[in-house]
């Protein structure tokens, strides 16, 4: 990653799944080219902000012309590093975790599911999407012998830090945490704490205002 690629705002990183959601559906509408403009109106976000936020990464527009969707798409997936085939393992079948097994994005945008585990012995070697689930006891074994890249954490509160340091130990580089406690590791591994609770109360709060 480059110095300036560093420097990219917290804010603009989390807008570019976005831009890559929206430019994947124009693609699907076989639209080839797209203005900062038109493209403000789908994402609700101005033009100024569109190029501004692009001009971190090297601009991908001609003034005028405006943007090559498939070029486009291309470039924020390389960035968000969707073509590097991230594999990813799931810590904790529970009800959480069989959603997120058997929801088709990994595969939608190239990951791949490796791994499930969990300390159930009601749930250890039963199927979720094809997979069967682990027992916990085998993590270390299994990510010695496979390249895992993202670790994902539906496990208790009480439980994911000892799960999370275990994972890093072994190398995992990626953590997305839904255990409602925060983890913070050193700068070499990448963290994403995951609040649905905080996303509840933030809709509470849109309902509240759109009644005033």
């Amino acid at each position: 990653m480059s110095d300036n690629e560093k420097k990219v705002p917290a804010v603009v990183v989390r807008r570019l799944p976005r831009y890559y959601r929206y430019l994947g559906e124009l693609l699907n509408q076989d639209i080839k080219r797209i203005s900062s403009n038109a493209l403000s109106v789908k994402m609700n976000v101005t033009a100024s902000q569109i190029r501004q936020d692009f001009n971190y990464f090297g601009g991908f527009g001609q003034q005028g012309y405006g943007y090559n969707v498939e070029y486009l798409y291309s470039e924020i997936g390389e960035i968000l590093g969707l073509n590097d085939g991230d594999t990813t393992v799931i810590i904790g079948a529970g009800n959480l975790g069989r959603a997120l097994a058997s929801h088709d994005t990994f595969e939608k945008r190239g990951f791949k599911l490796v791994g499930i585990f969990d300390n159930d012995p009601n749930i250890i070697g039963t199927s979720i999407s094809g997979i069967d689930v682990m027992s916990i006891d085998s993590l270390e074994e299994f990510l010695s012998e496979n390249r895992v890249d993202i670790g994902i954490l539906t496990v208790p509160k009480a439980a994911v830090v000892e799960t999370a340091e275990r994972l890093v130990k072994c190398g995992v580089k990626g953590l997305m945490n839904f255990s409602y406690t925060e983890l913070n590791f050193d700068k070499e591994v990448a963290v994403e704490n995951v609040h649905l609770s905080d996303s509840l109360m933030t809709l509470s709060y849109k309902i509240k205002t759109n009644k005033n």
